[in-house]
């Protein structure tokens, strides 16, 4: 029987947070995930009914910090960014998410702005959405100049081959779970936000951007805080750019559609 209309039941939310020693910030991160359910205008209450940190090989007390603040854990010993978000998904399955929200664990994003992401999903806008750092609040500093040139050039590169005009490579950003199930991710590096982003563009998934704050993040990054982060970062995500160009070439029909979604 299908719920009467404003009966329905909270769309569930997982979020997913890779951490690689972050025990300085992962407090602050999950203190301020919307912890109660909330409404969204012109759609269905959403609720957090779980919030997985994945301890991606942390050395620190990263693993007892995110406990602490009423945090899953699961710990990946295989390095990388792509990989502990695989995992986390795969961790997600047994909340039975409808929407998962990826979410860095440095506390430079906001995650009281949890409810800006998922609006346009909950609405049945989009299936996915980015938080585009761009068309929102920056703090002095908090992205430097290598990081913007290189998610310029990413952003361009997208447009000039898919034709869609993405903003930003953001790491806030939040999917229904059949999509993600349906885009087949793989990359375990770097590349994991731009292939995301690629994917969803050819398959003409209904995309969206929402303006996002920023600040600067707690401790050094680990990828633009040094010369070989910053080379290493920026050589993975353009070799992921070059590599999909041939690997999924745009399907005009498609992109039509995700160009739509994004309103440009």
């Amino acid at each position: 029987m299908t719920p009467a209309a404003g009966l329905e039941s909270p769309v569930r939310i997982v979020v997913v947070t890779p951490a690689f020693n972050e025990a300085r910030s992962i407090g602050l991160v999950a203190g301020d995930v919307p912890r109660a359910p909330f409404s969204v205008e012109g759609g269905r209450a959403a609720h957090v009914v779980a919030h997985i940190v994945v301890s991606n090989a942390s050395t620190d007390e990263t693993e007892a910090n995110a406990r602490a603040a009423g945090c899953a854990v699961v710990r990946e010993a295989r390095r990388g960014y792509g990989q502990a978000c695989l995992t986390g998904i795969a961790a997600a399955a047994a909340f039975d998410p409808g929407i998962v929200v990826f979410l860095d664990g440095d506390y430079s994003d906001h995650p009281d702005e949890l409810p800006r992401i998922v609006a346009p999903i909950v609405r049945g806008e989009a299936v996915f959405v980015v938080g585009s750092r761009m068309r929102g609040v920056r703090e002095p500093g908090a992205m430097l100049p290598q990081a913007l040139i290189g998610n310029r050039l990413a952003c361009a590169l997208m447009r000039w081959i898919w034709g869609v005009r993405w903003t930003d490579l953001g790491p806030f950003r939040a999917i229904t779970w059949g999509a993600l199930a349906g885009l087949g991710m793989e990359d375990r590096t770097f590349g994991w936000t731009v292939e995301m982003q690629i994917r969803a563009a050819a398959a003409g998934l209904a995309c969206a951007e929402v303006p996002v704050s920023y600040r600067r993040r707690v401790g050094v990054s680990k990828i633009t805080g040094t010369v070989s982060g910053t080379a290493g970062a920026s050589w993975k995500i353009l070799s992921t750019i070059a590599r999909f160009a041939v690997r999924v070439p745009p399907r005009r029909a498609d992109v039509r559609k995700a160009k739509a979604a994004l309103g440009r």
